[in-house]
């Protein structure tokens, strides 16, 4: 019977193999990954760990059981198709059990109706989502001597990189000037070797280096010509997250003959383990992303930095939560790797995260408190305020003011929209020399084919003193960011200023009937703008950042889960850049890079996170998320409320009061971080209680992608022990509860509630003593007194004897009285 079933698949197979584009598909199938396998194969063992724990994949066990789930991956796939009709990129054995495979939609179908095969999933792709923020986050004073000093901060803690790869010969990676690296017994990461050079990629600081592009290369997307099959970073963008996290200490930041201080990562002293699977062009797909986590884990990193995030939520899945990559990340947690995820650049609009699960941190990016300003002063005495780091015009000296358009070589290379000011040979030589260009910022600047860098060459080889970019016109969402040029120029982001400027140039400048320039007479000179302003309004949350509230289904579903986590910097931020990298243009051949992003404050905690495991290294990824967490702040350097960019009616940016759907539970505080007194710990099963909780969700899907029933229930989702609050659907009364358990001596802690008075909170006890080690249940309920169709936010405080203080965020949406 089943021989014939078998022969008509296949006669099937081959009539419809033609008839559909072969795709990514990610096929999860029957059997335990390694990381839950209990048992019950004949001749293999159990490999299953309990929460938090690491496996060991050198045993015997793993090794054995990992080769008999690719041998079932590679059987099944035979007993369906030809040899030769598919193509088969990775086996999942780790966190998950599957493979991805490049096959058309139609055999896509035959695995979807096979009874060994739980679901079938096309692939999608993801995208990419420092010298001052040590000190910002006062680091060097009072985290590093903690643990030993900037020369041992992170010591033998691994944080794997998901992302654009690495450039090894970095300084902020090199090893010639720190105390010798040992080995890392527990880590069992590969370093792939240069295709080209055939030198190692790993120096002891950079302990792992891979790259994963099968999916990649099997869509069509891969170009090793600039994408390169080896950990090489062809995009700047992996050297630059890597160096946030774990760069050295010290590295002078140089460019254009200026120093803008010295680099540091936050974790200067942790390894580095770098898992490539992000690309220039395309971004990555989940296959190559998820080979890439899944290896990360089986190698033994302790820390996993992802600045990397899916275009939207994920299609196949209703929920949120459930879909190949975040079940990845779940059974990363489960095996004690802390996860740091970029949270999204899609704000300040809300419901733009694509961050979205409880296991793992979902970072907002901040402000921090150093802005680049500079300014034009005109001939009538004007001066108009702009951006630029440069250095200035010659002190007490003007210069005559020459626009691009009206010094061109000739009137028919108009076409080639000259007033960008990206092509020298376009512009005589003779009028600019000597003078300040006038150059416009197109929009060909917002998209990229336009670069500041290029302005500044172009002006250098025309012979001019300086330049001037006028913004004339502003799209939503455009975003202006001080680039470091070598000679004197400016960016003048204010419409307004820019027609003052142009207005002042047009009655200064007499013209014959055609047109033309009789004689240049408007004058002016650029400020320096090296020097940074450090303002006490920080930190802000960034304009870009993605805003909550998080969402359980692909309809836009309220969650009963604060997202984003936490805050850290994220705008503008120095770090080591590839020399290969193109991803930005201002930045195209030059060793360091000041770009922002969610991409960027990510790695800012992973690096955080790594100093808390040196000083903590038995903690869970939860209990050190519980700490960065609870120990956040909300207030700025001035004391103020934290505020928050966003769009006014106009569509120009101004501040609002920030609330927890834009900072999470606030700003991250190192220092308070590595002593937090009380943590609100979680496992495995606490996250498999919050599936199960979830409304709308199916329980055989949960078991589809955890291979665990749901026997674990916590009342509602409200109920996971998280270091925050969030009911987003609030009828009448509800009461939930939080375990804490006390990390440091016996403490008395009282308990205070804040809250907005559409919602009454009250707590209870309102206050408890806790012993080293013990825990302590405590009860919230929140109380509809008027329906306002907003939510309403709070705290709740906890204030111990000996100083510490535990803040978690309370939000709630009334529905009925």
């Amino acid at each position: 019977m089943w021989a014939s079933v078998l022969g008509c698949t296949v006669l099937v197979l081959f009539t419809v193999l033609t008839t559909g584009k072969a795709e990514i598909y990610i096929v999860r199938v029957e059997g335990e990954p390694i990381i839950s396998y209990k048992g019950g194969v004949n001749g293999f063992e159990a490999t299953a760990v309990e929460s938090d724990e690491k496996i060991d994949t050198t045993s015997e066990t793993v090794t054995s059981y990992a080769g008999h789930l690719e041998r079932k991956h590679d059987m099944l796939l035979g007993r369906l198709f030809e040899h030769g009709t598919y193509n088969k990129l990775y086996s999942y054995r780790h966190l998950i059990n599957g493979f991805a495979v490049h096959i058309s939609p139609e055999q896509a179908e035959i695995l979807r109706r096979d009874p060994d095969v739980k679901s079938v999933e096309r692939d999608w792709k993801v995208r990419r989502l420092t010298t001052h923020t040590p000190q910002f986050l006062g680091l060097p004073t009072g985290v590093w001597p903690t643990g030993g000093g900037f020369d041992r901060a992170g010591e033998d803690i691994v944080i794997g990189f998901v992302d654009s790869g690495i450039y090894p010969h970095h300084p902020s990676f090199a090893t010639y000037n720190t105390d010798p690296y040992g080995p890392i017994p527990k880590y069992r990461g590969k370093c792939e070797l240069d295709p080209d050079t055939k030198m190692d990629f790993c120096n002891g600081k950079i302990i792992g280096a891979q790259h994963f592009a099968k999916a990649a290369i099997a869509a069509g997307s891969f170009n090793p010509a600039i994408d390169f099959a080896s950990p090489l970073d062809g995009d700047g963008h992996g050297s630059h997250t890597a160096a946030i996290a774990a760069g050295n200490n010290g590295i002078p930041v140089r460019m254009h003959g200026h120093e803008f201080g010295k680099a540091s990562g936050m974790a200067p002293r942790a390894r580095i383990a770098v898992y490539k699977a992000l690309y220039r062009l395309f971004g990555g797909f989940v296959a190559d992303v998820v080979a890439a986590i899944d290896q990360a884990v089986y190698d033994g990193v302790d820390i996993l930095s992802l600045s990397v995030g899916p275009n939207s939520p994920s299609a196949n899945t209703k929920t949120t939560y459930l879909n190949p990559f975040d079940a990845t990340l779940l059974s990363a947690v489960k095996a004690g790797v802390f996860v740091a995820q970029a949270a999204g650049n899609g704000g300040p609009f809300p419901k733009t995260l694509v961050s979205y699960s409880p296991w793992i941190a979902s970072v907002a990016a901040a402000i921090d408190d150093r802005r680049y300003k500079n300014h034009l002063t005109l001939g009538n005495g004007k001066i108009l305020a702009g951006i630029g780091l440069s250095p200035a015009t010659h002190p007490n000296q003007t210069y005559t003011l020459v626009a691009a358009n009206d010094v061109l070589m000739d009137s028919s290379v108009m076409r080639f929209n000259p007033s960008d000011c990206q092509r020298p040979e376009l512009l005589n030589k003779n009028l600019v020399q000597g003078n300040i260009l006038l150059c416009g910022y197109s929009f060909n600047f917002v998209v990229g084919t336009a670069s500041i860098k290029k302005v500044s060459e172009t002006v250098r080889s025309l012979g001019a003193i300086g330049f001037v970019l006028a913004v004339e016109n502003v799209s939503p969402g455009t975003k202006f960011d001080p680039v470091p040029v070598g000679i004197p120029g400016i960016l003048i982001t204010d419409v307004s200023k820019s027609m003052d400027l142009i207005n002042y140039y047009n009655i200064s400048t007499p013209r014959d009937w055609t047109g033309r320039v009789k004689s240049f007479k408007a004058i002016g000179s650029i400020g320096d703008g090296l020097m940074p302003i450090l303002h006490k309004s920080a930190p802000q949350v960034a304009l870009f950042s993605a805003r909550g509230p998080n969402i359980r289904d692909f309809s836009f579903q309220d969650a009963d889960l604060l997202k984003p986590d936490i805050l850290a910097p994220g705008s503008l931020i120095w770090a080591a850049w590839s020399p290969n990298g193109t991803d930005e243009a201002n930045y195209v051949g030059e060793g360091f890079a000041m770009i922002s992003g969610t991409s960027m404050a990510a790695p800012h905690i992973a690096g955080i996170a790594a100093l808390i495991k040196q000083k903590h290294p038995h903690w869970s990824p939860a209990a050190i998320k519980s700490a960065l967490m609870t120990t956040s702040t909300t207030i700025d350097r001035a004391g103020r409320p934290l505020q928050a960019q966003q769009y006014s009616e106009t569509e120009a940016m101004k501040f609002v009061a920030a609330t927890p759907f834009d900072y999470g539970s606030g700003h991250v505080n190192p220092r308070a971080a590595l002593d937090p007194g009380l943590i609100f710990d979680a496992g495995y099963e606490d996250y498999l209680g919050f599936l199960c909780t979830t409304p709308g969700i199916d329980a055989h899907e949960i078991k589809n992608y955890t291979n665990s029933p749901c026997n674990y229930t916590m009342g509602q989702p409200s109920n996971l022990n998280s270091p925050s609050i969030t009911v987003a659907h609030l009828v009448r009364t509800r009461t939930v509860t939080r375990t804490v358990t006390n990390v440091a001596e016996e403490e008395t802690y009282v308990l205070s509630t804040r809250m907005a008075p559409a919602i009454a909170i009250e707590a209870s006890p309102q206050a408890m003593t806790l012993r080293p080690g013990a825990s302590r249940k405590f009860s919230v309920s929140l109380t509809v007194r008027s329906v306002t169709g907003t939510y309403s936010f709070g705290e709740i405080l906890m204030k111990g004897s000996r100083g510490h203080k535990v803040r978690i965020p309370v939000i709630a949406m009334g529905y009925q009285r």
